[in-house]
This record gives structure tokens, C-alpha cells and sequence, in this order.
């Protein structure tokens, strides 16, 4: 999205604004009778010959707005003017690129096929609704590599040939810089692949030394570039020929690197420094807490290094992190300067965003959880900016992680819950439409549903060993015109993501008067400017509830509804002094003018 700050819209008269607002929440745009499709097209007819006209129908509704509650939802602006900051507190889409887009027919995505739907992630307008709106592109490794996945590199400075050419990257990154989308790599620097030159002149020269000789770097540097030992043990492989083994955590064919060596970190600052003139901006590391086995502090310094090495380069360059632990212990890891660290304690089937929706855990608990995980953090790092996600490439899809008459909600609703959180909020591909996937990882990583016809085009064909997965709530052409969709859901949640700084930055500050075992009330507050304020109700019920505002000071002046999310057909009402939730819905309140 452009990060001018829009400030003005044309209204909508009532009838037409009623559709397109109902397009955004999710709500019951089904339901239309056929004399209110009537009503829209003469509405945008009358749009189009009487500007004027309209304006005065929008301020006659502003007006009735405080007189007629049953007419309120209709006020809710369905386009409210963004404010997109340009900063590390972003929307970020993972894509993992041999399953995304296939542009060539060859049943592979490719870099191309990224660029073909960069309109779909962003258009760069800020005046349109059709695309996703996530303004972070996260490419899991396009570097050459054996297997699938890519996590194996061979080279480190080349576009694996599968993906395209180091021109389609750069046309890549021109395409999405166009649109208001940075791009951030994988960066794989626990371990090669055993393919990699530099491991292969290190066997190499391994063999052909005498035993019971030392490795001697002046002869082989890259002998020196892994963890190789005589003793063997458990996490070493064998060097077939010799007496050698090498340490190789994930798996024979991922040898570690030895990150202590100095002509190690160089070697990475340099290639870092390779995708940042391409026009790279940031980096995802992959395992940083297997750089050293079972040391934290070991590994803080390794990830300490790159993180200097890369902004020398460039000071703004954006760096996240895997640390797939608890955040007791990831926390730490923000002592090494890195700007995110992946939130590991709120993704997952039993993470705490999940547990929310399905209403397994209380949302004040939701609220005081993210509290005190900003306290922990913050203590290693002033400056850090959490990185919140629900699902990634490694774990199943959350489609599949509920059942019964509300699975649909709890889907719809646990996207909102991450894109509510402070920081650079990921989601992975295919989330957005409910996409389903568990059990081996192929499965993980299944093509991106574009349309029911896996013959389509664009469409992959998975990774080899891919089972069948029945994507029970169908691919984006079947969802893109359905109001009520995941997808379209998802698209307001970014939006107001987008539309309100203070949701990934605000300091939060629970209402408890007002909150109850399944509704949280809270304020978001961020910078000085109190016009960011805002006040946000969740209910993470089957049923309605309502809220009595007067109940807490802390309410005090917040009675402009601004904006919804809905999961089922009813709508947010806000009645005076209250606001009535429906089950599993959200609503964000502003204070009057």
C-alpha cells in the first residue's frame, strides 16, 4: 500500500454503502433482497450524474445515525481512508514460491509467477478493495539447491533455475517496491547443503589427508568451515572414506557450518551484502537456535554478527527470526540486536491464538499474555518489534484445527486474532483462503488454491509425495466473490490493520470493568497524537453479549463504531452507552471529533 496518508473519501449513498460494507465484515450481503440490488444500481447510477446530491444523502445519514440505531451498521465505511507507516510494523505474506504461481507450464512455481500476482498481495492503490493488502513479501530460499524445500543451499548468490533467473528477482523486487511491498530473503546459515563447493573441497580434501594428519587451513580453508571431528557421536555423520565425520543436525545432507570461524561470518556479510544491492530488503534466519546445540548465548552472538554485518550495509534493513522455543528463552535472542523474533507461544493448534478462537481461553488472557511478553522483550531490546504469526511452512494448516458447526468462525476469527497483535504480523499463503494441510510436510506446503481445477492456470502441482488434501473450504475463485468468505474476511482484517497505526503499535490498556470470561475490552494508544487512539471489543462467544461502556471511565468518549469484523451475518450495535457484540465478532470504537 502507497504510506500517504489518505484523508478524504467520497460517501456512498446508503443502499450501495450498505453492500460494500457488507463485502468487507463478512456479513450477510446473501441475504439482499432483490429490491435492495435495485436500490444499488440506482444509487450508483444517481452516483454518477449527481455528486452533489449524494453528499447530502451521506450527511442525512450521518444524522440519522444517532437517532436510528437499526441503520448504524450501514454507516460503518466499507473503504475508510488508510494510514500506512512506512516502518517494520508491516503485514508480511511467506510464500513459498515452488507452490505459489507457475507462470511456464512446467507445474513449478517461479519468480514470475510471484510477480504475476503481486496485484493480488498489493496493488500499490489505495483506493481499491481487491487486493489482499499485506505490504511484506517473506520468500522462503530461491537460492540453487537439490531437494524441494531449498533449505539445502548450493549457492548462496544465484536464483535456483527452478525459480527463474537473478533478472527475475530483480524484476521482482522493482515490481513490488512499485507497489509499497518490501521483500525480505530466507537466509539459511546453520548448515549447506553437502553439495555445496565449499563442503565438497572439504571432503575432498579430507580424504586425501594421511591419517592421523591435522587439518591445516592454509591448505583447505573450508575444512575449517564445518564441525569436523575424528570422535563421531550423535547429530555427526561420516565422511564416507575416511576416518572423518562432520556434524549434521537436520540431516546428512545439511552439514552445520562452523560459525565461529571468522571466514565464515565474512563470507555470509559479503553474500548478505550480494541481495541487498539487489535490492533485497532484509532477511529471515532460518534455526538460529542451531547454531550452537544447546547454547543460547552461543548462538545470540552468531545471529549478533550477522545483524551487525547486515546493517553496516544497510541500517534499515529488516531482520527476523526463527527460534522455534519458548518465549522464555527466545526472548533472549533480541540481545543480539535483531529487529523480530518469530511469536511462537501464540501460533500453533495449541498456541494462544487458537486456544482463543475456539474459545479455550478467556481474550483477557489473550491481552495479558501479549503484555507480558512486550515487558519480557523489551527487556533484551528496546527497540524490538514482535513478530506475530499463527501458521507457517512447518506446521498444519489452522483450517484443520477445528470441527463442528463453528469451525468456520474460529478460522475466520484466529486470522484476526494474529492481525491484531503488535508487530510485523506474518501469514503464510493460502491461510487467507483456508487452505488445509498436515501431517508430512509436503502437505504443509501444498499449492496455492487459485481455483478448483488443479489444471488452471497458474496452478502447481505440490511438491513429489504430496497427499491428497480436500480443501474443504475451496480455493479463491469460489471465495472471492463471497462475502462471507475466509477470504474476504481476511481483506478487511489487513485493512484495518492498515487503516489504524495504533493495532501493530499501540500500548495496550485493558478496560476490566468492562471484560468478562468471553469479551475483552481495551485501548490501543500509540505515539502522543491521541487521534490513534482507539478502543477495540472482542467476544470470542457463540453468543451475543453487550457491553455497558459507562461501566468504566477508561470508555469515556469512545462512541463512534469505526469499524467491525464479523464472523457470522449479524452485525456490531452500538446503542448510546451499548454495544452489542454478536458471537464471535470484533468492533473498533474512536472517540467524537
Amino acid at each position: 500500500m502507497k504510506k500517504e496518508i489518505v484523508f478524504g473519501m467520497i460517501k456512498k449513498p446508503l443502499s450501495a454503502l450498505l453492500c460494500a460494507s457488507l463485502m468487507m465484515t463478512g456479513a450477510g450481503c446473501a441475504q439482499k433482497t432483490t429490491q435492495q440490488v435495485e436500490k444499488t444500481e440506482e444509487a450508483d447510477t444517481t452516483k454518477q450524474t449527481d455528486v452533489a446530491e449524494q453528499t447530502d444523502l451521506a450527511e442525512q445519514t450521518d444524522t440519522e445515525k444517532q437517532t436510528d440505531v437499526a441503520e448504524q451498521a450501514d454507516t460503518v465505511t466499507a473503504l475508510t481512508p488508510l494510514n500506512v507507516i512506512d516502518d517494520a510494523y508491516r503485514t508480511t505474506y511467506e510464500i513459498f514460491v515452488y507452490s505459489f504461481y507457475d507462470s511456464d507450464g512446467d507445474g513449478i512455481g517461479d519468480l514470475q509467477g510471484v510477480i504475476d500476482k503481486l496485484d493480488y498481495i498489493n496493488d500499490g492503490d489505495d483506493a481499491t478493495d481487491t487486493d489482499l493488502g499485506c505490504n511484506e513479501i517473506w520468500l522462503m530460499p530461491v537460492c540453487p539447491s537439490p531437494t524441494y524445500h531449498k533449505y539445502d543451499v548450493t549457492d548462496y548468490c544465484d536464483i535456483d533455475p527452478q525459480y527463474g533467473t537473478m533478472d527475475d528477482y530483480k524484476k521482482l523486487i522493482e515490481e513490488a517496491h512499485k507497489r509499497g511491498i518490501k521483500v525480505i530473503n530466507d537466509m539459511v546459515m546453520n548448515h549447506t547443503s553437502s553439495e555445496h563447493p565449499w563442503f565438497k573441497e572439504a571432503t575432498k580434501y579430507l580424504k586425501n589427508l594421511p591419517e592421523g594428519g591435522e587439518i591445516n587451513a592454509g591448505d583447505c580453508k573450508y575444512a575449517l568451515y564445518y564441525n569436523f571431528t575424528e570422535q563421531g557421536g550423535e547429530g555427526y555423520e561420516k565422511v564416507p572414506g575416511t576416518n572423518w565425520y562432520y556434524e549434521a543436525r537436520f540431516w546428512s545432507g545439511m552439514p552445520d557450518l562452523n560459525l565461529s570461524n571468522e571466514e565464515v561470518r565474512k563470507e555470509f556479510a559479503d553474500i548478505a551484502k550480494f541481495w541487498l544491492d539487489a535490492g533485497c530488503d532484509g532477511f529471515r534466519m532460518d534455526a538460529v537456535t542451531q547454531y550452537y546445540s544447546d547454547d543460547i548465548d552461543q548462538n545470540t552472538i552468531a545471529l549478533g554478527n550477522f545483524v551487525d554485518d547486515v546493517k553496516a550495509i544497510k541500517e534499515d534493513a529488516y531482520i527476523v527470526g526463527e527460534a522455534w522455543t519458548t518465549s522464555r528463552e527466545y526472548s533472549r535472542y533480541y540481545a543480539s540486536g535483531i529487529d523480530s523474533l518469530f511469536d511462537f507461544d501464540f501460533a500453533d493448534k495449541e498456541g494462544t491464538i487458537a486456544k482463543c478462537a475456539r474459545g479455550k481461553m478467556s481474550p483477557v488472557k489473550y491481552l495479558e499474555q501479549q503484555i507480558k511478553e512486550d515487558e519480557l522483550y523489551s527487556s533484551y531490546n528496546e527497540n524490538y518489534v514482535n513478530a506475530p504469526f499463527y501458521t507457517n511452512h512447518d506446521m498444519a494448516r489452522s483450517a484443520g484445527y477445528y470441527t463442528g458447526k463453528n469451525a468456520l468462525s474460529s478460522v475466520k476469527l484466529a486470522g484476526a486474532l494474529n492481525l491484531l497483535m503488535n508487530g510485523n504480523a506474518f501469514i503464510y499463503y493460502g491461510e487467507e483462503i483456508g487452505m488445509k494441510g498436515s501431517g508430512k510436510d509436503e502437505n504443509k506446503r501444498a499449492p496455492m488454491q487459485w481455483d478448483s481445477d488443479a489444471k488452471a492456470e497458474g496452478m502447481c502441482k505440490g511438491p513429489s509425495g504430496m497427499e491428497k488434501i480436500d480443501m474443504i473450504y475451496g480455493s479463491l475463485s469460489d471465495q472471492e466473490n463471497d462475502p462471507s468468505s475466509i477470504y474476504n474476511y481476511y481483506k478487511k482484517a489487513i485493512r484495518l490493520r492498515n487503516t489504524y497505526p495504533s493495532i501493530a503499535r499501540g500500548d495496550i490498556t485493558i478496560l476490566n470493568d468492562l471484560c468478562a470470561d468471553r469479551c475483552a475490552v481495551w485501548i490501543k494508544s500509540w505515539d502522543e497524537n491521541t487521534d490513534y487512539d482507539i478502543m477495540i471489543a472482542l467476544n470470542n462467544s457463540d453468543e451475543e453479549t453487550t457491553v455497558d461502556l459507562t461501566k468504566d471511565q477508561g470508555a469515556e468518549g469512545y462512541r463512534i463504531l469505526s469499524d467491525m469484523l464479523v464472523t457470522g451475518d449479524d452485525e456490531v450495535v452500538l446503542n448510546e452507552d451499548k454495544l452489542t457484540l454478536p458471537g464471535g465478532s470484533i468492533a473498533i470504537l474512536k472517540k467524537a471529533d
